[in-house]
């Protein structure tokens, strides 16, 4: 479905590209503010305070905009927002444990899996096509995976494992908000989505028994900035440009974040990825943005799809869309 056919604010390609590069922004000091959080504080105990902060805000932002009546949700429109706050919450618990053992600009680059999965998701759930071109290019992102952790998979394994499953959570949260965002308010969808993640943690934390608040004043400090950077202010960006722009245009914005968060990390952090884990990376981003060119142009002309949904090989005959 393009945004002509179900956004509340019409297809509008420049604003739709607008609002992603700033969310892409946002989102990107994620992996800067939260590595410099998490060594004060473990995983866990993060992601709890990383949405219980951004619940606050989104709260706020509502509040300040005079949409609070708008929390109450019909069921039809409640129910995907349920399934996005399940997601964050384990996607987050995921990511941010794989952070926790990975180099930032590292992780950033492992995250471009993130349009991969939302074309398989796409085909899976949705019937949509995977085009024959698009098995190359990640092919190629999958090599780049190999080259960053052979001969080091004792050392970035577990890290590696941790965030590409928590792209795929991320990948099913966009699938379902693309849906969800013609029936609700950008800001509605990031407080219950933060919410319920906060819930979801909260009850791992728990069962755990990993809440543990002790840490300096500079890691809060960064904690409660990132928590308002990150998961509140870039998902309402994000979410603003799924109204205007196809969902697999605005993902494919997100492709260039390691170029931003590779300066923030060394900025802030002094850190950069190991050669070979930056070799892998690059290959990864090479994929990515190769498989982003496929699907930039793929409105142009008919392309064979690999598999119908009958499950036979044939030509298609319609312009992918």
């Amino acid at each position: 479905m393009t945004e002509s056919q179900g956004g509340v604010n019409g297809y509008d390609p420049v604003r739709g590209f607008l609002f992603a590069l700033a969310g892409a922004s946002l989102l990107s000091t994620n992996f800067v503010t939260a590595k410099y959080a998490l060594a004060g504080f473990n995983p866990a105990t993060f992601a709890l305070l990383w949405t219980a902060a951004a619940s606050v805000y989104s709260l706020a932002i509502i509040v300040f905009t005079g949409s609070l009546k708008q929390l109450a949700l019909p069921a039809h429109s409640a129910r995907p927002l349920v399934f996005i706050g399940l997601a964050t919450g384990v996607g987050m618990l995921l990511g941010w444990t794989a952070l926790s053992k990975l180099d930032p600009s590292f992780t950033a680059f492992l995250g471009r899996f993130r349009p991969v999965l939302i074309i398989i998701l796409s085909f899976l759930i949705l019937g949509e096509r995977l085009l024959l071109k698009e098995l190359p290019p990640i092919a190629v992102m999958i090599v780049g995976c190999v080259v960053s952790a052979i001969g080091r998979w004792e050392i970035v394994g577990i890290g590696l494992i941790l965030a590409i499953s928590a792209a795929f959570m991320a990948a099913v949260q966009q699938v379902i908000a693309k849906i969800a965002v013609s029936r609700n308010e950008p800001s509605i969808m990031v407080f219950y989505r933060v919410v319920i993640a906060f819930l979801v943690i909260a009850i791992w934390n728990l069962i755990s028994g990993q809440m543990d608040f002790s840490a300096s004043l500079s890691h809060w400090l960064v904690l409660l900035l990132g928590a308002f950077l990150g998961p509140c202010a870039s998902f309402h960006l994000m979410y603003r440009s799924y109204r205007h722009w196809d969902l697999s245009r605005s993902s494919l914005v997100v492709i260039a974040q390691p170029l931003l968060v590779l300066p923030l990390a060394y900025i802030f952090l002094g850190q950069l990825p190991v050669e070979r884990e930056l070799l892998g990376g690059v290959v990864i981003m090479a994929g990515a943005v190769w498989l982003g060119i496929i699907h930039l142009t793929a409105g142009k002309k008919a392309e064979l799809p690999v598999v119908v949904q009958k499950g036979e090989v044939q030509p298609s005959v319609e312009a992918e869309s």
